[in-house]
């Protein structure tokens, strides 16, 4: 067992910690997410990110996502397979990679905690990050509250972030990112009941997966893991939760996170408002070297696609799931049948 404050007391140089409160539980019952409050040291307070594998895996390690291993854990949309188990566990790693290789080359249009250091042991990994609410970063909002100030604010810092790793190649991070994608869900496509969407999966994905202008992506961009800053500051914004990230067209973070916010009427409503803000800040923050207009051409059109991948998913891991509305689904519709199109040329 990790001896967690005195990982903490030694990576921050605090004297002692005076308490510590639940963030959250992880997934599946993976662990906990924590505030440690400090005193005598460089930091009032560190977030922990405590990973430990359920009673009964703890000598299971993470292997490559073709060899799942043994896994009986209970999930909440019936997702108890190996090959949940078997994602989780690579996605730990893949987050510990991401903050030990690549989290330094972001800047501070897309801003992230620190992470002041990593252990693992045998079933366990430790995380502890800097604390964004003491940062300025205290504001988490609900689909309720968002503004489209707020929207804006995440696409920006989505389309900083894709224009820093533009073309970067994914050394232990996911091959294709985002938590969804098909290589990683066969189980709920043998589940999905929209037999013309299942028949066309494969040519969503492989549509998604083959476009030229390639970057790394969030993999979870959805609003609950954005951090605001405080009372007339929508402008500054943070990201956590790093699990999913790796290749992939940029518009799989943009349509998914206007999913996480908007209704369907809204979604139709500003569709165009937030994808041009979104291009906008694109183009100012992307190298030089990198044709923009090109890669807006084609990222406009696969923006459906990507929204039509997402709604696959959820309709083999929750039908009836409130980001099921009439938007997605005549997207979806407009794909399907730019596909049957290219099938009978």
């Amino acid at each position: 067992m990790l001896d967690i404050n005195n990982h903490i007391l030694q990576t921050t140089g605090a004297e002692r910690i005076t308490g510590s409160e639940a963030v959250q539980t992880l997934w599946s019952g993976y662990g906990a997410i924590k505030r440690y409050n400090l005193a005598g040291g460089k930091y009032p307070s560190v977030i922990v990110k405590h990973i430990q594998l359920p009673d009964g895996m703890q000598n299971q390690t993470a292997q490559s996502n073709a060899h799942p291993t043994q896994h009986t854990q209970k999930h909440p949309k019936g997702g108890n397979t190996d090959l949940s188990h078997q994602r989780k566990l690579t996605s730990y790693q893949v987050e510990r990679q991401w903050y030990q290789k690549y989290a330094h080359q972001t800047n501070t249009g897309c801003r992230l905690p620190a992470c002041y250091h990593t252990v693992e042991a045998e079933g366990e990994l430790l995380l502890i990050m800097e604390d964004l609410d003491v940062s300025g970063f205290p504001v988490r909002l609900v689909p309720e509250a968002v503004s489209i100030a707020h929207a804006k604010s995440c696409l920006s810092w989505l389309a900083h972030f894709h224009a820093q790793f533009m073309g970067v190649v994914p050394e232990g991070l996911w091959p294709i990112g985002t938590y969804w994608h098909l290589a990683t869900r066969p189980n709920e496509w043998e589940k999905m009941t929209n037999i013309h969407l299942k028949n066309a999966a494969k040519g969503i994905d492989e549509t998604l997966n083959k476009a030229y202008y390639q970057t790394l992506v969030h993999g979870d961009a959805k609003l609950a893991n954005f951090c605001f800053g405080g009372v007339n500051k929508a402008a500054e914004v943070a990201a956590v939760d790093f699990q999913y990230v790796g290749r992939g067209c940029g518009m799989k973070d943009v349509a998914y996170f206007i999913s996480s916010c908007f209704d369907e009427a809204d979604c139709e409503k500003y569709e165009a408002e937030l994808l041009a803000h979104y291009f906008n800040v694109l183009d100012i923050s992307i190298n030089e070297t990198f044709n923009f207009q090109a890669l807006k051409d084609e990222w406009t059109i696969l923006y459906s696609y990507a929204w039509a991948d997402f709604y696959r998913f959820l309709n083999g891991w929750s039908p009836g799931h409130w980001k099921m509305h009439q938007y997605s689904k005549q997207i979806t519709k407009r794909v399907l049948d730019e596909l049957d199109d290219l099938k009978r040329r």
